[in-house]
């Protein structure tokens, strides 16, 4: 027992022998040494970015601090012990100081003496004070609170602050005699950022091995104009307009509701909402393509003013007297496609729209983007185990290089291409349009060219967050096309099954509307959407000009909302200096004309219509159509609709439901009540 308290104080002894005294002066150099090459280690060479919890001072122990919070005690305890082992184990067995341990024949206790103990005392002042300087910086750092602190980081942080002041620093002078030296770098400092691919992400608490992948920035831009102004009769009595037949911006409005947000007001074109349902309007007799029926009727929205409600319908030839089909997909297989809602969506509705071929018809697949080329040579639909392999083939992955899809896609329609057979791309995408041409006015002039060769383009939009409706309008408008958005199965089965044939086959091209009213009867007008489908007065006789197209089976409906002479709601006043509008003895409202082409011709045909004073019969499509286009005009915030309410929408649709048998006008009742809790948010 004696032997082992022997060895136990010769160790003691060792330990007090091996212990230089204190040195204030050391301490505080050595602090500030310390302060030093810290402040050279941090990150980079780069002043740091300025944000609020790293200012421009006094920043450098939030990094320890947030260290020390991450810390627990146990934790801390198990480390600190864990470092004393370690030190005596150096101490113990370093070359240098062996027989450390082992006291020597005679022990001489340091003793300090009269002239260390002088130097002390006129350093010790001084000393103190750069301690206390150094001390001072540290709890400001420690007690400055951070502009984003919860209550309970800032009690965590104070319980930390109390915890480090257990702290001591102290480094012995071999090791910090001098600032360390190191090799500059391009981010500079010991801790220059890594390439991505390897760098580790710090966060709180943990070192995370990868950066995760962060969300892809919502890149959606849509095409619109500001609403239609308002039109004073005496002034401008003309409008001239090209039709619509799109549906995109209902389904867009639809997935934004659906998602618990109110749509971009730039993303509602009132027409499409209106169009995007099908109308029991009365169809034509005889050869003409389509019939059009004019109603007026008391507007919803403004007891003051009427509706001129005009409905366009789409002779519905026999699937037998259809002409053969040459469709190419022009399919988008760029990384971003890789979602649900995206390629795997894309490749079930075109399973769909297969169903509802004929064996004469002919498939061919082309794709760009992550991968390119033809992946499917010209195939009879009747081989559908064939089409649907190649489909199931696609994979979406690697970057939006841009390749020759558009113009390989229409040299493969053009070789599928027969007398009398009707040739279509459809380009399927979540908003990657770098199909190989790049110059906006070319891409215009290469789809007008293929189109008066009887090409037709028509664009499916998949997903959200980089959907770029401006440029699908632009190409299917220029393409002779339609442009729908596709973001349910159920949307897929509408656009590629139930009215596929109003979207593949056209029955009139280049169809323009305009409407002269009579200025002795309607003192003010507006039409309601069509922003971006305007026309100039002199482009209706103008047959060079594009206008939009009709589809086999397709209804168009047109809103003008007027306000009599005489009336209420008349929002202008009569100029000074103007003269009189003059009487004409006519009744009429106005007087509407159409013209259009028979596709493959260049001559239009004209139809002109009277619009009689209380004209028509008030069916519940059009008074459900005057709900859609109530609700568009609530989406879009319009100053025209006055006091009415999501309320009176929903109301009004409710009542003019009628025969709904797909469900579409009670999803429209849901969406507006779904519009009208968001809007009160």
């Amino acid at each position: 027992m004696t032997d082992k308290f022997d060895d136990l104080d010769a160790l003691k002894a060792a330990l007090r022998a091996a212990t230089p005294a204190p040195d204030p002066a050391k301490k505080a150099a050595n602090l500030r040494m310390a302060k030093e090459n810290f402040a050279r280690a941090q990150e980079s060479t780069d002043a740091a970015r300025l944000t609020s919890d790293h200012p421009e001072t006094k920043g450098f122990m939030r990094g320890v601090m947030s260290m020390l919070k991450s810390i627990s005690m146990k934790g801390a305890l198990t480390a600190t012990t864990s470092l004393a082992a370690i030190g005596l184990i150096v101490l113990v067995l370093a070359p240098e100081n062996k027989g450390l341990l082992t006291p020597p024949a005679t022990f001489e206790p340091v003793v300090s003496t009269d002239q260390d103990t002088s130097q002390r005392a006129q350093a010790e002042p001084v000393v103190e004070q750069e301690i206390a300087a150094v001390e001072e910086d540290v709890s400001k750092e420690l007690q400055a609170p951070s502009s984003t602190s919860t209550p309970s980081q800032t009690q965590s942080l104070s319980d930390s602050t109390s915890n480090s002041a257990a702290l001591d620093i102290f480094v012995e002078e071999p090791f910090m005699s001098e600032p360390v030296a190191r090799e500059s770098a391009p981010m500079g400092g010991l801790f220059a950022a890594a390439p991505l691919a390897t760098r580790e992400r710090r966060v709180e608490g943990f070192v995370a091995d990868a950066i995760a992948p962060q969300p892809e920035e919502n890149t959606e831009a849509f095409s619109n104009e500001g609403t239609s102004p308002l039109q004073i009769t005496s002034e401008n009595p003309v409008s001239t307009f090209s039709i619509d037949v799109d549906t995109a911006s209902y389904s867009v409005v639809r997935s934004s509701l659906m998602n618990g947000y109110l749509p971009d007001p730039d993303s509602v074109r009132v027409e499409e909402m209106v169009n995007y349902f099908p109308y029991a309007y009365a169809g034509p007799e005889g050869d003409v393509p389509f019939n059009q029926t004019v109603t007026v009727l008391p507007t919803p929205w403004n007891e003051g003013t009427k509706l001129v409600h005009i409905g366009i319908q789409g002779q519905l030839p026999e699937a037998e007297e259809r002409p053969p089909l040459n469709l190419v997909f022009l399919i988008d297989t760029s990384g971003s496609m890789n979602q649900p809602d995206k390629l795997p969506l894309l490749i079930q509705s075109f399973r769909l729209m297969l169903t509802e071929l004929r064996p004469e018809d002919q498939v061919a697949i082309v794709t760009y983007a992550g991968s390119a080329g033809q992946v499917l040579e010209p195939t009879p639909a009747s081989e559908r185990a064939t089409i649907m392999e190649a489909l199931n083939n696609l994979s979406a992955g690697g970057s939006t290089a841009g390749q020759a899809g558009l113009q390989q896609a229409y040299a493969v329609a053009e070789g599928m291409s027969k007398d009398g057979e009707i040739g279509r791309v459809i380009l399927a995408t979540d908003g990657d349009f770098n199909v190989g041409i790049y110059d906006p006015d070319e891409l215009k002039t290469y789809i007008e060219g293929k189109r008066d060769s009887g090409t037709y383009l028509s664009v499916l939009g998949f997903g959200r967050g980089n959907l770029d409706d401006a440029t699908m309008q632009a190409l299917a408008q220029n393409g002779n096309g339609q442009a729908a958005y596709i973001d349910t199965l159920s949307e897929a089965q509408k656009v590629m099954v139930d009215q596929l044939s109003g979207a593949l086959f056209p029955i009139a091209n280049d169809v323009k509307i305009q409407v002269e009213f009579n200025p002795a009867q309607i003192a003010e007008y507006r039409l309601i959407g069509y922003e971006t489908r305007a026309l100039r007065r002199e482009d209706f006789n103008n047959d060079a000009v594009d206008a939009g197209e009709i589809g086999a089976g397709h209804s168009v409906t047109a809103i003008y909302e007027v306000t009599p002479v005489g009336s209420d709601a008349v929002l202008t006043d009569a100029l000074r200096y103007a003269p009189e509008p003059e009487t004409n003895g006519s009744a009429e409202l106005g007087f509407l004309k159409l013209r259009y082409k028979t596709p493959g011709e260049d001559v239009s045909h004209l139809i002109e219509t009277p619009i009689q004073q209380d004209l028509g019969i008030v069916s519940e499509d059009i008074l459900f159509a005057s709900a859609i286009a109530g609700f568009g005009q609530l989406l879009r915030n319009s100053t025209y609709i006055g006091d009415w309410t999501y309320t009176d929408a929903i109301a009004l649709a409710s009542d003019a439901r009628g025969d709904d048998s797909f469900g579409y006008r009670s999803e429209a009742v849901t969406l507006m009540r779904l519009a009208e809790t968001l809007s009160s948010k």
